[in-house]
């Protein structure tokens, strides 16, 4: 029997690589602007349950900020020569921030992977997998700025927080929240069902909570424990935004802001594989 016509042999080879390249490219995003409709679909989602969605995100934070603040705050008096209610305003906003971001990417998120296969019907319209993730993060991060943006306002009423420098702190919110989102994405390509984010809200999310300076200064900390508390994300949110609400200079700003950049767009590779690899076998 004759051998086929040379051109009708596929390599095999080029042909697996082409095709793994192609589901990587589909795992990126397919342009700037593309993830702009997916933030448009869940916020107008979210605009239904508006008001029950920010009374839940605000409910937690603000419980914390007047239970420890009025009643440590009577015991431990001023903190770093401020009210420890005022000290305590700026790490919540900053826990605020952590929580709210990294459970709207989490939960929320999963739902409309998992759950709901939002993300499957959006994946048979133009856009990618990348412009899903990136629109959920920004989504994540937007929700995150409004938790923020609300106890600042209420801490800048009650005089706990100094006007306008406070405003300083808004873009720092924004970029806390992308960072938080970007993490949380991670934990939510490998989760098979919700127990699963459990393990990094008790085992990451908690201990980042009481290691970053939101109740109490970063200096009370031994020296090895505050270098670990140095390498994560909510640290450098506190002192910035701390800095910011108190009128204070802000030290080693630059040191700050690259860190949360690293924490924003690294984690993005790293899920946009994992869902890759989840999502289109």
């Amino acid at each position: 029997m004759d051998a086929p016509p040379y051109d009708t042999q596929v390599p095999t080879r080029h042909t697996a690589s082409s095709h793994r390249t192609r589901r990587w490219t589909l795992a990126l995003p397919a342009n700037a602007t593309n993830w702009v409709s997916v933030w448009r679909r869940n916020y107008l989602v979210w605009r239904k349950l508006a008001a029950a969605s920010m009374l839940g995100n605000l409910a937690d934070p603000m419980i914390y900020l007047f239970g420890l603040g009025f009643g440590l705050g009577l015991m431990v008096g001023h903190v770093d020569g401020v009210s420890y209610i005022a000290f305590l305003a700026a790490g919540t906003v900053g826990s605020s921030v952590m929580m709210s971001a990294s459970f709207e990417s989490m939960y929320s998120a999963f739902s409309r992977m998992h759950v709901q296969r939002t993300w499957e019907a959006i994946m048979h319209t133009p856009l990618t997998l990348g412009d899903i993730v990136i629109g959920e993060i920004v989504w994540a991060a937007s929700k995150a700025v409004l938790s923020g943006a609300a106890i600042m306002l209420v801490a800048g009423l009650l005089g706990y927080a100094r006007f306008p420098s406070m405003l300083l702190a808004l873009p720092v919110v924004a970029l806390a929240g992308l960072a938080f989102a970007s993490l949380a994405m991670i934990v939510t390509a490998l989760a098979s069902s919700y127990d699963f984010f459990m393990f990094y809200q008790t085992l990451v999310l908690t201990p980042m909570l009481l290691l970053s300076g939101v109740f109490f200064p970063l200096a009370q900390l031994p020296s090895g424990v505050r270098h670990v508390a140095m390498a994560l994300p909510l640290a450098h949110a506190v002192e910035l935004i701390r800095a910011a609400m108190l009128g204070r200079p802000i030290v080693d700003v630059g040191l700050h802001v690259a860190v949360l950049i690293a924490y924003a767009i690294a984690p993005f590779f790293v899920c946009a594989w994992l869902f890759r690899r989840r999502l289109m076998r």
